[in-house]
């Protein structure tokens, strides 16, 4: 598969290029955009107000344009929390999408947005305080109206990127967990 691995608000940190190495060590082409310029951020906080000078517009600008070059491939969209939902954006607004994996992250659902049968698999922490249950619930229903053939694994007890080895929500256990599932949905596309 060729994969569009999108940051979190901490920026291009080391462990999402270790997740891109771990995606090509499975046989898979990632490609790992720095919507972010080099900037990285220790806390979500400070991520946020980054996001905030950049702009949603110029946020998602910069993702078409690093996605645009492959698009044509068929990519798999996937992201961690903020990265995940430029990967929904993204992937939702892409006719040759093949598939989309959410890594602790959703997003708002366009009105009239189609995705016929796109596998959507979603791995979140349980509970998650970005990703609460009342609005998984609903975006879950969404993004079924959109067509999408969509999966939710929950991780109870882990932080919110618990996959990310340098954070304090670390959850190696969970962390373990999401890369198995993740990867065998990988193979399944």
């Amino acid at each position: 598969m060729n994969i569009m691995l999108f940051h979190s608000t901490h920026g291009l940190r080391p462990a999402v290029l270790q997740a891109a190495d771990r995606l090509r060590a499975a046989g898979h082409e990632v490609w790992t955009p720095d919507l972010f310029e080099g900037r990285t951020f220790d806390t979500v906080e400070e991520g946020m107000e980054h996001k905030e000078k950049i702009g949603k517009e110029e946020l998602l600008k910069r993702a078409v344009l690093a996605a645009a070059p492959y698009s044509e491939r068929g990519l798999v969209y996937a992201g961690f929390s903020l990265g995940a939902s430029i990967a929904q954006t993204l992937a939702l607004g892409d006719d040759k999408a093949r598939g989309l994996l959410l890594l602790h992250g959703t997003s708002d659902i366009a009105p009239g947005a189609t995705a016929d049968d796109l596998p959507v698999q979603l791995h979140v922490a349980e509970p998650d305080p970005f990703e609460t249950d009342d609005w998984l619930s609903a975006w879950y229903l969404q993004m079924g109206r959109t067509g999408a053939d969509v999966e939710v694994y929950r991780y109870a007890g882990a932080g919110h990127l618990y996959t990310d080895p340098d954070l304090p929500d670390y959850d190696e256990e969970a962390a373990e967990a999401t890369w198995r599932v993740a990867l065998g949905f990988l193979d399944s596309l």
